[in-house]
């Protein structure tokens, strides 16, 4: 179809429009009511009939028909759409909870997370009645670290405060005192009353190491890590139950082998540093004066 044809049909479509104000209105059943004929809209006009040259115009529009111009000011649909379900808040626009204009279900900033209220700052008098609370039960030796998180406090605090915890004990003769060991702070009975102690704890008991186990365990004690030949050579007999005894009492442990032989090396344990009462094995006592005076003739003779 040419381009005359369609505009001659589009006229002619247009001419031939009837207003439905001008339709002729169906003939209604008999009892029913007549509703009142809604007021004209001014906008639309007054509701007259259109003349000839309204109907022209008309086919000139519909011929000239095509995607409406954007407005200047109009919104847009999609824009609209978009505000409906929600978007991000507008410059100059107050923020919710629910974002833009604080309406639910629309995007916005989050407000921050608060921040949980710090711990509070026990006074001296409390936090030396905690730490005393504390101390009282632990089966091992605790750390000033371990102690700061349960009470949350400043691990600054901790450490001076068992120092004056331990200084106090000492100056009031208590029957115990607080010292490191291990690693960590632990009571301890005094050793003038080791006496009346193991008495009440070792009657009727045999908990008690042989001669041997307490040889080969300060042999590893004052040479670990050192390899199970090494031991027996020191002591010159085999040691290797022994050392099993003191592995299952856990006083001694495996700490890896030896470079060149692939032997095991052993080592003592927490746990003797913590039957014993040291901090480390630096503070073992030395052995120069428990040694006797003829001990290099001892070891030329040996050899």
């Amino acid at each position: 179809m040419s381009d005359e044809e369609r505009r001659d049909s589009l006229a002619d479509q247009a001419a031939a429009w009837i207003p439905p104000w001008e339709r002729p209105t169906p003939p209604k059943p008999e009892g029913t009511e007549t509703e009142p004929e809604p007021a004209p809209d001014p906008d639309l006009g007054t509701g007259a009939p259109l003349e000839g040259p309204d109907r022209t115009k008309i086919a000139e529009a519909v011929e000239s028909a095509g995607e409406p111009e954007a407005v200047p000011g109009a919104v847009e649909p999609a824009r609209v759409a978009e505000d409906a379900v929600g978007g991000d808040a507008r410059p100059g626009e107050p923020e919710g909870e629910g974002g833009a204009s604080g309406v639910p279900g629309k995007r916005g900033r989050r407000r921050p997370t608060p921040e949980p209220e710090p711990a509070p700052v026990l006074d001296d008098a409390e936090l030396r009645g905690a730490l005393e609370a504390i101390l009282l039960v632990v089966d091992q030796p605790v750390s000033e670290l371990t102690l700061a998180q349960v009470l949350e406090q400043s691990p600054e605090r901790i450490g001076p405060m068992l120092d004056e915890i331990a200084a106090g004990y000492t100056a009031a003769g208590h029957g115990f005192e607080l010292r490191r060991a291990a690693g960590g702070w632990r009571l301890y009975t005094r050793p003038e009353y080791a006496t009346y102690v193991e008495r009440f704890v070792l009657e009727g008991q045999s908990v008690r190491l042989t001669q041997a186990a307490l040889e080969t365990l300060a042999v590893i004690a004052y040479k670990q890590p050192v390899t199970r030949s090494r031991i027996s050579a020191i002591r010159g007999v085999n040691c290797d139950g022994v050392i099993r005894t003191l592995v299952s009492r856990g006083l001694v442990e495996e700490c890896g082998t030896e470079a060149d032989s692939g032997a095991f090396l052993y080592r003592t344990t927490t746990m003797f540093l913590e039957k014993l009462g040291l901090n480390s094995v630096d503070d073992l006592p030395p052995l120069a004066p428990f040694l006797p005076d003829d001990v290099e003739e001892l070891a030329d003779a040996t050899r």
